[in-house]
């Protein structure tokens, strides 16, 4: 046998081998800075717990155009440097971070500038910066559905409904009882350009992360101030706390209003009989969704499921973590449609899939959550995409909703304090605001 007819039988041979090797899995790679430890433990375990359900979900069908999901955990403690640490080891493996969650403020700021460099979409669901609404000056952050500045918008008009209408404000007291860090002082330019705009008056009353669970000081400060109502900025056991504190010095549960972090069945299960007729904010309602279901069969009756209390599922910190699936499937399927379906996405080109995101009643409707979040979408001005929320109320057995309808933040309230905030930071660390490319 000559040469020539040597190698086109090797390569014949080769290429036979090659046939009979099953096809490369295609996976796309997503670091998830979790907490799954201390005070915080149950706002971790069940945001993640719901993401994770939702994208082993997702796999379980195939993934997306047979792309399947891969994460791997790294345990933060809720403690800012820590979740820098995740990132940066996570960021290159399996062939590069897709996007970061790490459910905390202080974790977003400390990535801020770094996912800018990297090409690495930060999403910040329901928390963080609020000015990184505007996409414009922060192109690879996401504060999906809803910022802290529009619930705090939120929490006025339900506040002012209350009285009789927001000219009814004026004149009163409201003190803001916030988580002493990055997280608890974010709404305060909103609350305070409300006061100025409605003539109430606002008492800022903070609560060292590190002391949370003794609350003394500031309920016998509120007992003496006497407010009509209190704004409850906490998280994980500091609320339980703040329940428990309140009705010992006397404060009217009915006066409290909790931020979304303050409003899970961990908080007020704990709190017994202090916590009935408590209200807080929320963007996941609580509701019999049939995605719930779906994953009960398809994950828990199979041993699958990531929760290890089955009497969660479909909790409120479940259902956050599953719209943060959604929204992630959804944006890698936008991705894959302008990129090229059955393949891994890049950092960059999951960017332009969450800035391109649409998802409407129809759309809700299909994946089986109508009600479980509000309608979205998104735009390289507009990284927010809602900015809805809406109103329940915690009967002693479940969370019930006070508002039919979602509370849409008022934008001539917060338009100028967003350009006004986010030109700052475009000036100081010298970018010039445009639409990233793609």
């Amino acid at each position: 046998m000559n040469m020539r007819h040597t190698l086109a039988a090797t390569v014949a041979a080769a290429a036979l081998t090659a046939a009979a090797l099953p096809a490369q899995a295609q996976e796309q790679f997503i670091p998830l800075l979790s907490y799954r430890v201390g005070d915080y433990a149950a706002g971790g375990s069940g945001f993640y717990g719901g993401m994770i359900d939702y994208f082993n979900l997702t796999n379980a069908k195939g993934g997306i155009n047979g792309v399947k999901i891969t994460f791997e955990e790294c345990e933060t403690g809720y403690v800012p440097a820590r979740a820098v640490e995740c990132y940066e080891r996570l960021k290159k493996k399996n062939g590069g971070a897709t996007a970061v969650e790490p459910l905390g403020t202080g974790a977003a700021y400390g990535l801020l500038d770094r996912v800018a460099v990297d090409k690495i979409p930060l999403t910040t669901l329901g928390y963080g910066r609020a000015d990184s609404a505007d996409g414009k000056t922060f192109p690879y952050v996401f504060p999906l559905i809803t910022t802290y500045w529009s619930q705090a918008s939120a929490m006025i008009q339900y506040l002012g409904s209350k009285e009789g209408g927001m000219a009814k404000l004026k004149g009163k007291t409201i003190v803001h009882l916030y988580h002493d860090s990055a997280y608890g002082k974010e709404p305060i330019p909103v609350l305070d350009a409300y006061a100025a705009k409605e003539g109430f008056n606002l008492v800022k009353i903070p609560i060292p992360p590190a002391s949370g669970t003794e609350q003394g000081a500031q309920w016998a400060q509120i007992r003496q101030l006497k407010p009509d109502y209190v704004i409850l900025w906490g998280y994980g056991v500091m609320n339980t706390v703040a329940l428990k504190t309140a009705r010992k010095t006397g404060f009217p549960v009915t006066k409290i209003l909790g931020v979304w972090w303050a409003g899970s069945e961990e908080d007020v299960i704990p709190a017994g009989d202090a916590a009935n007729n408590y209200v807080t904010m929320t963007f996941t309602p609580s509701g019999n969704y049939p995605l719930v279901e779906e994953i009960r069969k398809t994950l828990y009756a199979k041993g699958r499921g990531n929760l290890e209390d089955k009497d969660r599922i479909g909790s409120v910190y479940h259902l956050r973590g599953l719209a943060a699936g959604i929204m992630y499937v959804e944006a890698m399927r936008n991705a894959q449609e302008k990129y090229g379906k059955g393949k891994p996405i890049t950092g960059e080109q999951m960017r332009w899939g969450f800035e391109n995101l649409n998802i409407d009643d129809a759309k809700l409707k299909a994946l089986g959550a109508t009600g479980m979040m509000p309608v979205m979408k998104t735009s390289c001005a507009d990284h927010e995409g809602s900015g809805a929320t809406k109103v329940q109320k915690w009967n002693g057995k479940k969370w019930e909703p006070v508002t039919k309808d979602w509370i849409q933040a008022e934008r001539d309230v917060l338009s100028k304090l967003i350009t006004d905030s986010s030109a700052k930071y475009a000036a100081d660390k010298k970018i010039t605001p445009a639409c990233a490319a793609g």
